[in-house]
């Protein structure tokens, strides 16, 4: 019986939804809710609609740093002026720190200044007609270039500087390099919202066409040891060795679109370890440290204790097709792997809010059997209500001898993402929060966001022969964090300003790293302690035995990007006035893009006396495996036919196998 009633669930489930898609006409704006549209080229072949004709991108990664410079090509090829507009990703934890703008010989180096008053300038010296750019950060990682008047024949460089850290974890060093922003659904939003937020309102050219302009990655790599599994599992990549500890990076296949997928290159130092190590900069004000220490092998827990997990699925319209088969295969392999001794419950979400059962069941092989098949039936359709699923997920009554772990799947393509924080911020003490950001180009602030404020772990998996590994992984994580109770000390070391200012466990066999500003002679120890299973850990550095280097400047570039993203809870800041002033302080400071500073590039020459010009906003190409739904997507509604199906869908709710709830 109860098998009979599992199918009907997921038969019911299933058959509710109905899929539409809808196009709006170039320019339209949606009344009532804030969403992109699909591109529809248009009627006027006099104003060129697709502005940006190539990227290119540079990066020279030494160490651990890499410093990148983008260069974006925009030309006119119609015979109007027009004013173009482009939304594009960034890493979360970039420090955007130099633009510059060339049209003709002309060369002009972009200023810092703040936010308002840097539209202020863009917008007069559009009406005046001269040529200008304005760079402004939307999201930690997501950011807009307008450009303005464009006069037919003009080609215009915008040049763009960067600094960050590559990613270090289990002895892989990983650059990821994003180069699209997928769709973010949005929902229903305050007209205040619309305004500050308007990026999310982007054309997107439909599934499968890219864009005629072209994407160049270039990365020249010097690891300073001997290079050891360099690869690129996203592109197609030519590898050119200067010695086994250089190399050069480029894209073998010039016909395959780049900039519709993430950029990522991985390698191993060749069996050697990361050593731990200080890198000291001397400044003209003030003098930073950045702080690298190695954790210790992983241990065997001796007892593991009982776990309830909490799977919190996106079954939406972004994730139709690909994604969701990649996250069927992820959630199958962790689900299916559970100890008798866990339990669990599924959450599926788009528009809706479904759960498996009324509460968390034991991890029996019929239980299992009955999620999976849960999770087999979902096509992909609707919104994405991440906020509701796990309102839902953390009102669900709490086993109590059980650790609860919050395990949320998704492509990450929100809008607004200081809610989904809040809800973590709220549980914390009450359950441990991984994501498991899924797809080619997934919203990398929403899915660290979530782990960085849960304490947890983030995971990226790009395809379903990542999934088996990838769960793998998560529950070694789980049961054997590598270091707990981390404490860092300074002794006869004036330091300040450190970032971050607490540090969570290590789950992954990943450096500690902290940022930090310090006074006087670079002397005394630092000391990192912590506990490794029942074991003390403790490693010291000598201070006196690192020379500050001035080569070490992009240091102060990467403790004011960690400083921001402090202030602004991974990238969205408080509304109150001190915290935008401290933020705004930073980025003038440091000559560095944030949510309340610019970089605004003005042309004195008036190139359009006329003052008539005609905005474009730039289509996107949909990330790769991404289909039309995640533009629109799919809508609940219930035909005639529909009528049986959702009174069966009542006498499921009624068995207590699980609770559908509309948003």
């Amino acid at each position: 019986m109860k098998k009979i009633v599992c199918f009907m669930l997921i038969v019911c489930l299933s058959a509710m939804y109905r899929p539409t898609v809808y196009a709006v006409e170039e320019g339209a704006k949606k009344e009532e809710t804030l969403a992109p549209y699909f591109f529809i080229p248009g009627a006027d072949p006099s104003v060129d609609r697709l502005p940006l004709k190539g990227t290119e991108v540079q990066t020279s990664i030494s160490g651990i740093i890499a410093e990148t410079y983008v260069t974006q090509t925009y030309a006119n090829e119609g015979a109007r002026p027009i004013n173009a507009s482009y939304v594009f990703p960034a890493s979360t934890k970039v420090s955007v720190h130099g633009m510059t703008m060339q049209i003709g010989g002309q060369k002009i180096r972009a200023v810092i200044k703040e936010k308002e008053e840097a539209k202020q300038e863009f917008k007069d010296a559009k009406n005046e007609g001269k040529n200008a750019s304005l760079l402004e950060e939307k999201r930690a990682n997501v950011f807009t270039m307008d450009v303005a008047n464009i006069m037919p024949g003009d080609v215009v460089r915008i040049e763009l500087h960067y600094t960050e850290m590559v990613e270090v974890s289990e002895g892989i060093c990983r650059f990821v390099f994003p180069t699209v922003t997928g769709p973010r659904y949005a929902g229903t939003v305050s007209e205040t919202d619309r305004i500050e937020g308007d990026w999310v309102e982007s054309p997107y050219l439909e599934e499968g066409i890219d864009p005629d302009s072209t994407y160049d990655i270039t990365v020249n790599l010097s690891a300073g040891v001997p290079i050891a599994d360099l690869a690129s599992r996203t592109h197609d990549v030519g590898i050119e060795w200067k010695k086994n500890s250089e190399a050069k990076v480029t894209l073998s296949d010039s016909g395959d679109y780049a900039g519709n997928r993430d950029f990522i290159l991985e390698y191993r130092m060749n069996g050697e370890e990361l050593a731990s190590g200080l890198m000291l900069y001397e400044g003209e004000e003030e003098n930073f440290f950045l702080l690298t220490v190695q954790p210790p092998a992983r241990f065997e827990p001796k007892e593991i204790v009982p776990r309830e997990y909490l799977f919190v699925l996106d079954v939406s319209g972004s994730m139709n097709g690909y994604p969701l088969e990649t996250a069927k295969e992820l959630i199958r392999n962790m689900v299916g792997n559970l100890r008798e001794t866990d339990c669990f419950n599924v959450f599926l979400f788009s528009d809706v809010v479904s759960e498996m059962s009324l509460k968390s069941v034991a991890a029996t092989e019929e239980n299992i059997r009955c999620a999976l098949d849960l999770i087999d039936m979902q096509e992909g359709g609707g919104g994405t209500e991440l906020a509701a699923a796990l309102d839902e997920a953390l009102q669900s009554p709490a086993p109590e001898d059980a650790a609860r772990s919050v395990v949320v799947i998704t492509d990450g393509y929100i809008y607004d993402e200081e809610e989904i924080f809040q809800r973590v911020r709220d549980s914390l003490g009450e359950a441990d929060f991984f994501s498991f950001g899924i797809g080619s180009s997934v919203n990398r602030s929403l899915m660290e966001g979530i782990a960085g404020v849960g304490m947890g772990e983030t995971f990226i998996v790009t395809g379903e022969e990542e999934a088996e590994e990838t769960a793998k992984r998560f529950r070694t994580y789980i049961e054997a964090p590598v270091l707990t109770d981390i404490q860092v000390s300074f002794e006869g070391f004036d330091v300040y300003d450190t970032e971050p200012s607490g540090v969570p466990s290590l789950y992954a066999q990943k450096p500690v790293v902290l940022f930090g500003k310090w006074r006087g002679a670079p002397e005394g120890t630092i000391r990192v302690a912590g506990r490794t299973g029942d074991s003390d850990y403790v490693q010291e550095i000598e201070v006196s035995e690192t020379e500050p280097s001035k080569e070490n400047e992009a240091i102060r570039y990467l403790w004011a990007r960690k400083k921001v993203e402090a202030l602004t809870a991974y990238g969205y800041a408080a509304a109150d006035e001190r915290t935008k002033a401290e933020i705004t302080k930073i980025g003038l400071a440091h000559n560095m893009v944030t949510p309340y500073t610019s970089f605004v590039a003005v042309a004195e020459t008036v190139r359009n006396p006329e003052r008539e010009s005609t905005d474009v906003d730039q289509p996107l190409p949909l990330p790769q495996g991404v289909s039309n739904y995640a533009v629109g997507g799919y809508l609940f509604g219930a035909e005639p036919g529909e009528v049986l199906l959702a009174v069966l869908a009542v006498l499921a709710l009624l068995t207590g196998a699980v609770r559908r709830r509309t948003v």
